[in-house]
């Protein structure tokens, strides 16, 4: 009697190893069919990513045939002719930039880019997003215009016409002669809610007096509401007023900040931490010291950044200062996506093995 009773946990021991390797080998047969299935979620946000890609592309040769119709010489900086490229200096210049980051912003994969961001915030086709530009980096504007073209979505614009440094700075072709030649062309059919003179103050302290009466001519001539407010809680203000009537009933699922202007950035030095690409920040300045980042973090806003070129090509594996500029939809940003899907794969099927093997032998005697 006694051998008998010894042999039964024996027995079971048994019958639960053998459960365990079946258990195992259909854990290995399923990682194995889920890597031969395709991964439609992530096939439809690659097309996505692609087709803004090459929206962006289409853009930047249209501007490029713009700005020599009109007359202006060649622009040897602008070495991958994309039109985008700016002056050094000139009348509506605000502040130091520096080319190579503007170049670099100028890869066509940067729309795709903003695909992923918008998708990590929810964003879908329907939905409306807050843009607030300045005329820094005005290839990043036309990247989250690409970006939402090719999702559907509706952008509520804010833009600034002062410009650093190579950016939209060439007084006969500054942002609001770019938007135009776009929007001629039916590249891009949104319109800006409202643009400002931009640069200190948002209405243009730091630009030479002939650059203000210029830009304010310009925003006089386009019919577009002009925010003229150097009170930073006032700016504020009346900027959120305008997305909220633009977006009228529905939600703002995201807030995308281009360049570094003084409305959108605010007065508070806890801004510089705000990291490239999406954020979703918790610690608040005062709200006298808010720009719309913190504004619109502070209504649970996702805020996308876009300002520190350099830092997002770092994180996201694009090319910096890219000569020629690389194809639409090809380079590491695309093959991240089945990196990310097998690893998650992977460590979910590790997930189920460990899990169901931890239900196995739990019933197994510990001493036989």
């Amino acid at each position: 009697m006694m051998n008998l009773k010894r042999d039964y946990p024996r027995e079971g021991a048994r019958k639960s190893s053998g459960v365990a390797l079946f258990l195992f080998v259909l854990s290995i047969l399923c990682i194995s069919l889920l890597k031969i299935l395709p991964d439609t979620r992530n096939e439809l946000l690659r097309k996505t990513m692609t087709e803004a890609s090459w929206i962006m592309a289409e853009a930047m040769k249209t501007l490029n045939t713009c700005r020599r119709s009109i007359g202006i010489p060649a622009n040897t900086n602008d070495v991958n002719e994309t039109g985008l490229i700016g002056i050094e200096h000139s009348s509506i210049t605000t502040s130091i930039g520096h080319l190579e980051a503007k170049r670099t912003s100028t890869n066509p994969n940067f729309a795709g880019l903003l695909v992923v961001f918008l998708n990590e915030c929810g964003v879908t086709a329907g939905d409306v997003i807050a843009v607030g530009a300045s005329g820094s980096f005005p290839a990043l504007i036309v990247a989250t215009l690409s970006a939402a073209k090719a999702m559907a979505v509706t952008p509520l614009v804010i833009s600034s016409l002062g410009a650093s440094q190579w950016g939209a700075n060439h007084p006969d072709f500054h942002w609001l002669e770019m938007w135009n030649c776009l929007a001629v062309q039916s590249i891009f059919s949104v319109r800006p809610l409202a643009v400002s003179v931009g640069g200190e103050g948002d209405v243009g302290e730091d630009m030479e007096e002939e650059g203000r009466t210029l830009v304010l001519e310009e925003i006089r001539k386009s019919g577009i509401p002009l925010i003229s407010e150097p009170d930073l809680v006032q700016n504020v203000q009346s900027r959120m007023d305008l997305y909220h009537r633009g977006a009228g009933e529905k939600e703002i699922k995201a807030f995308i900040n281009v360049g570094g202007s003084w409305a959108n950035m605010g007065i508070d030095s806890s801004v510089l931490r705000v990291k490239p690409g999406l954020n979703r920040i918790a610690g608040l300045p005062p709200a006298e010291k808010r720009g719309m980042i913190f504004t619109m973090a502070a209504a649970n806003v996702p805020v996308i950044h876009l300002l520190y070129v350099k830092g997002l090509v770092q994180r996201y594996g694009l090319p910096w200062d890219p000569e020629p500029l690389p194809k639409p939809g090809e380079g590491n940003l695309y093959g991240s996506l089945i990196k990310r899907r097998e690893s998650f794969v992977l460590i979910g099927a590790l997930y189920v093995i460990l899990s169901l093997l931890v239900i196995v032998f739990w019933k197994r005697p510990l001493f036989w």
